[in-house]
């Protein structure tokens, strides 16, 4: 499609979910339609719908069903397809509802005792297609140790791997001696982390955009905008969110593409603990993340960060004190928001679409 056509589509396909509120699923159990997102592209279009459900599998019936119905209706687009179609639970307003819960049923608060009762609850068996937890576990650790080979820039000794990459162990007494395999798993999670930060990403920007609001004033549900500094929500903007978008995809191109030297810019240095947290959370989604995967995480981490001045951003008890101050005060060189997208020095790499302005880089 030209950009015409594809205007056309967002559109059609927007007016098409303004007029549903709600959508009948299995067993006439009603699914609420929360939020849409629509991003197309040259060859189609991904849509993003958020949905109040009782269970993933009416979430995912019902919006196929509804996607489809959607396109029937309208004559432009009845011979699209859907190519694929699934489900994920939004982390966040689960546990907000999980939090709000009451009754006998409600998990207990004590993370052990939740961890005791999911334990004696009977596992569900695999299926003959493999789509169990354990196979899923599986196929996915598969995916990632295949992945690893594609973090170019980074050797295994990067993730705490002595020697040349073989068996070896050593003594034991290296902080982050760990096995080639865990090192691969652990480069591989990052890979595969990076599309998830980057769709979820994408679809921060479009909220924002949608609604034209800061993440502080966002009333729709963000994957991972609100995890910066809360200092500055207000000025975490569509047009903020799509250079930082773009920061991370310029970053993880170095990894993958072997060009990585040193991290280029606070926004960068912000874009890597995102993608470390995504990745260790996709570790413990499937039961992946053991002590030795988490010590290779941790020694890439020590590898790639030349500082850790940028932590001071989430201390609290400096909000209200202006950045020369606030660095002082802990020890660290100063970081003006205003300056999250400049590069350290001549020789750092910003992208030309996240980097400052002419007249802003000069002053």
């Amino acid at each position: 499609m030209d950009p015409l056509q594809r205007a056309g589509a967002v559109a059609l396909i927007e007016d098409g979910f303004d007029s549903v509120r709600a959508v009948e699923g299995p067993d006439g159990v009603e699914v609420g339609l929360l939020d849409t997102i629509v991003a197309v592209h040259p060859g189609g279009a991904l849509l993003k719908v958020i949905v109040d459900a009782p269970a993933l599998e009416f979430a995912e019936d019902s919006v196929r069903a509804l996607v489809d119905e959607l396109l029937e209706r309208s004559e432009l687009l009845a011979d699209w397809t859907i190519e694929r179609c699934e489900v994920e639970l939004h982390q966040d307003l689960a546990k907000r509802s999980l939090d709000a819960a009451e009754g006998p049923d409600v998990p207990p608060d004590d993370p052990a005792a939740r961890k005791a009762r999911h334990a004696e609850s009977p596992a569900p068996e695999d299926t003959e297609e493999g789509y169990g937890a354990e196979a899923k576990a599986a196929a996915v650790r598969r995916q990632m140790l295949g992945l690893a080979a594609e973090l170019r820039s980074f050797p295994l000794a990067k993730f705490g791997v002595l020697g040349d990459g073989d068996d070896e162990r050593g003594d034991g007494d290296d902080e982050f001696a760990v096995s080639p395999e865990s090192a691969r798993l652990a480069a591989g999670a990052l890979v595969y982390a990076t599309d998830i930060l980057v769709d979820e990403l994408f679809e921060d920007v479009q909220v924002l955009t949608q609604e034209d609001a800061s993440v502080a004033e966002c009333e729709g549900p963000l994957w991972h905008l609100e995890r910066l500094p809360d200092r500055y929500a207000l000025r975490y903007d569509a047009h903020f969110a799509r250079r930082f978008l773009v920061t991370v995809i310029a970053m993880t191109t170095r990894f993958t593409d072997g060009s990585f030297q040193q991290l280029s810019c606070v926004a960068e240095e912000l874009a890597l603990r995102f993608l470390l947290s995504q990745a260790t959370m996709t570790l413990e989604l499937y039961e992946l993340l053991d002590d030795e995967v988490s010590a290779a995480l941790d020694a890439f981490a020590d590898s790639v960060y030349e500082d850790m001045d940028h932590e001071w951003l989430y201390d609290d008890s400096t909000d209200g004190i202006d950045e020369a101050s606030a660095g002082a005060a802990l020890g660290v060189a100063p970081i003006a928001f205003s300056s999250w997208f400049t590069p350290f020095n001549e020789g750092r790499y910003v992208h030309p679409s996240a980097a400052d302005e002419p007249e802003a880089a000069a002053q």
